[in-house]
């Protein structure tokens, strides 16, 4: 039975994404909640599960596409062995063939910071040898490569992994070409790699919070000898009930409300003509994940 697999509910403020990464190609089988492909939105990078157990069918929305919450982006074939990807693909003419692949893992399935950091130094991910499952190169393997070239020497190839099982449709390379660009005016080499969607909206909020908030910088000296020995004492308890270490941002965190509720005029804000004196505290603490930068208050 033909399941469709659809986009799901996104997060709130989000209107779309952008399909980045399929993770399955036509004719793969698949097992019920396994990552078909990655949907990157303004905020944070999603994964698509599949509905059920089966093989992956017609794949109706490409890589790069904007998708919206509903919208059907592949066909699967539930209760389905095995089937041949000639069948279910879509009967669509190659541009080109692609051209001869010496790294098994080349760019499927690579995580968001292999990708990133082989798009920072301009480097080939096919060129890298992967000690990962089935040849996945890994973000050891990419600074391992790096190093390598720093220090002028080659890099062995990892030993020999399953050979995979062939498919129709070509590889579709990830990493930006690694040629050079034409200098610039006074001769120096540039290389320019589009920004994602999430990459671009973190520096398009920053810069906004830049511009309409008042940006003050302060340096006062204060005793923390009470609060590192309140840490102190509590430390082990803490990790063991919360299975998380007790760092100096929870005091931190007490100490600015607490001048907050001291001086409320700090904790209003301008709307027209009016000062609004909040009786709220929101604070928010910026934290980097491996999926984008989030902001939880």
């Amino acid at each position: 039975m033909a399941v469709e697999v659809k986009v799901p509910t996104l997060p709130e403020s989000v209107s779309d994404g952008t399909l980045v990464n399929w993770k399955k190609k036509s004719g793969e089988a698949v097992k019920r909640g396994e990552n078909l492909v990655d949907l990157e939105t303004d905020k944070v990078v999603l994964d698509i599960p599949a509905p059920a157990d089966g093989v992956l069918g017609q794949i109706l929305r490409q890589e790069g596409e904007i998708v919206t919450t509903g919208d059907t982006i592949a066909i699967l074939e539930e209760g389905v062995a095995e089937m041949s990807a000639a069948v279910l693909a879509p009967a669509v003419v190659p541009a080109a063939p692609a051209a001869p692949v010496t790294n098994e893992a080349d760019t499927e399935g690579l995580s968001p910071a292999v990708r990133r950091l082989a798009a920072e130094h301009g480097l080939d991910v096919a060129k890298i040898p992967g000690s990962g499952r089935n040849g996945r190169v890994t973000k050891a393997d990419v600074l391992a490569y790096i190093e390598a070239q720093k220090q002028g020497r080659p890099m062995a190839a990892p030993a020999a992994a399953p050979a995979p099982v062939p498919v129709a449709a070509p590889v579709q390379a990830v990493a930006p070409s690694t040629a050079p660009l034409p200098p610039d005016a006074q001769g120096r080499l540039e290389q320019r790699v589009p920004m994602t969607r999430l990459r671009a909206r973190i520096a398009e909020r920053l810069l906004m919070a830049k511009n309409s908030t008042a940006m003050l910088t302060t340096f006062n000296e204060i005793n923390m000898k009470p609060v590192m020995d309140l840490r102190s004492r509590y430390k082990d308890q803490f990790e063991k009930v919360h299975n998380v270490r007790l760092g100096f941002m929870g005091f931190f965190v007490k100490a600015v409300i607490e001048a907050l509720k001291r001086y409320p005029a700090v904790n209003g804000s301008i709307d027209g003509n009016d000062v609004v004196y909040h009786g709220y505290y929101d604070i928010g603490i910026a934290v980097s994940s491996p999926r984008g930068l989030v902001v939880p208050i």
